[in-house]
């Protein structure tokens, strides 16, 4: 799922809700530069072998709401500006 949603500057809705992500190992720059998103509910993700998730929202300044309830990241290595840029973050 690297980079998957990157660059969708326009995206302001988006259901994931049915994702399967249990075989995941990489969510690297998923929602990069995703501006004008405001919330995102990530509550069904299954973060269990997910190993990287660098700059996953990075970029992601109008992101308000982000739910990560269940995420498991006991095998994350790397976090590194997972969150930079995302300034109205509640």
């Amino acid at each position: 799922m690297s980079g998957m949603f990157s660059g969708c500057s326009s995206l302001k809705e988006l259901n994931l809700n049915n994702f399967n992500t249990n075989n995941v190992t990489d969510m690297k720059s998923m929602f990069y530069e995703c501006s004008t998103l405001k919330e995102l509910n990530l509550n069904n993700f299954n973060t269990n072998n997910v190993t990287d998730m660098r700059s996953m929202f990075y970029g992601c300044s109008s992101l308000k709401e982000l739910n990560l309830n269940n995420f498991n990241t006991n095998n994350v290595t790397n976090m590194r500006s997972m969150f930079s840029g995302c300034e109205s973050l509640k």
